[in-house]
């Protein structure tokens, strides 16, 4: 309990009665009736305070939401006492979140219930609790307030913002992907696996012609072909500490993460199976599934994934891998490497090469761009550039030796990566490399 503003009026009146009557004593019978009138009332208040029930509160707010947007959670609060409460809430909710609308303010009339909301917003993804919310009630007379923390545990997950997956459900026809900057696809007829026998239609080129079946049925009839399909796709990705770069579009890990959530969502439509390996201090094993419900499993299973302060160890990550993916499968790498990393790397990809197709998605820093866009003025700017020339020199002749093992390297921003996978994905399956 502590007292009011109106408490702290009225005890200063009786100070000043007090200082006046020690002046004016005619005042002393004025002053001992108004002070025990305020202690009588301060006691009083106290004590009806004390009996009455504290406020029931809930919480309701969703068991997942996504990172960077902002989420409603809502307070509920029912007054079991008889009469009106004015009441102040503050919701115990993950330190790390941004939050708008606490406190809350209630004014809520007997045995009535109220419903207030606040917005969250999380910066990262993971496991978030909220423990409980600290109520401050008012006693009758106003004299008093009661704090009291009414313990009221939550558990959510913050799951990767991937509201993408709806717009890319576009992807399903072939006239829109070139609105999401991704490149035409086969048309059926054009592809790997027979689909089905049909009329000739104009177009068609001599080589889909069946002319046995033309023969039978006295027309023309063409072979249908469609994109081969049960290919497997599958993730290694660094988790290490280079992936813990941040830009403005959000860090390296949480981009690679996305662009394996939408190529496993355009994969599943073609009919191919998606999984992933991490390496680099978070190892989790994703065996490849089929089906539209695999963007769904796989939000679940890499949520939690932070990027790590240890080294990643491309060889150890390739080893580990090569018994666990027996089946050819299209392996896309993604990281952020250095010179030192080359010759790890080489290795690896040699080593995933003997049985697999590999793509190694190499992030770079925006500031690389930056710094070469920028005006060279002055001799510390010369150095600058001519040292980020040569450093990107370097990782070119890096990703010439990974081209020369076989794999298809891809040199490009954080950002660029989401729309860069799909594109890379459907060549592949166009060339039947596969």
């Amino acid at each position: 309990m502590i007292p009011s503003r109106r408490s702290v009026l009225l005890v200063t009146v009786v100070l000043l009665l007090a200082l006046l009557a020690a002046f004016w004593p005619g005042l002393q019978w004025l002053r001992d009736l108004i002070a025990a009138t305020v202690a009588g009332a301060l006691l009083l208040d106290l004590l009806l305070h004390r009996r009455e029930p504290v406020a029931e509160i809930s919480r309701e707010l969703r068991g997942s939401i996504p990172v960077g947007v902002w989420s409603d959670v809502k307070l509920q609060v029912t007054n079991h006492t008889g009469r009106p409460q004015w009441l102040t809430l503050h919701d115990h909710h993950p330190s790390e979140y941004a939050v708008e609308g606490l406190p809350l303010q209630l004014s809520l009339s007997s045995e009535r219930t109220a419903r207030a909301t606040y917005q969250i917003r999380p910066d990262q993804r993971g496991d978030g609790q909220f423990d409980g919310v600290d109520l401050v009630s008012v006693s009758p007379f106003g004299l008093w307030q009661r704090k009291q923390f009414v313990t009221l545990v939550d558990r959510i997950k913050v799951y990767p913002n991937f509201r993408a997956v709806s717009q890319y459900t576009l992807l399903a026809t072939d006239n829109h992907l070139s609105q999401l900057g991704i490149k035409h696809q086969l048309r059926r007829g054009e592809g790997n696996d027979f689909h089905q026998l049909r009329e000739y239609r104009t177009g068609d080129s001599l080589r889909q012609i069946d002319w046995k079946a033309t023969s039978r049925y006295h027309k023309l009839i063409s072979r249908e072909y469609q994109d081969e399909r049960d290919q497997q796709i599958l993730f290694l990705l660094d988790c290490g500490r280079r992936m813990r770069h941040r830009e403005v579009d959000g860090g390296h890990l949480d981009q690679a993460l996305n662009s394996m959530l939408l190529l496993a969502y355009v994969a599943a439509e073609q009919g191919d199976a998606v999984g992933f390996h991490t390496f680099g201090g978070v190892k989790r094993w994703f065996p490849p599934v089929k089906g539209g419900g695999v963007v769904r499993q796989m939000i679940a299973s890499t949520y939690d994934i932070e990027a790590t302060l240890e080294a990643a160890d491309y060889l150890e990550a390739a080893r580990e891998l090569m018994p666990l993916q027996r089946r050819r499968a299209l392996i896309v790498l993604v990281t952020n490497t250095r010179d030192e990393d080359s010759d790890d790397l080489v290795t690896a990809v040699r080593l995933l090469s003997r049985r697999h197709l590999v793509v190694v998605a190499d992030l770079r820093e925006q500031i690389l761009d930056t710094a070469q866009a920028d005006r060279v003025s002055d001799f510390d700017a010369a150095l600058r550039f001519h040292g980020v020339q040569e450093y990107l020199e370097c990782r070119t002749q890096n990703h010439e030796k990974l081209r020369h093992q076989g794999a298809m390297p891809m040199d490009l921003l954080a950002r660029q990566l989401p729309v860069a996978l799909v594109n890379q994905y459907l060549t592949v399956k166009a060339s039947g490399r596969l």
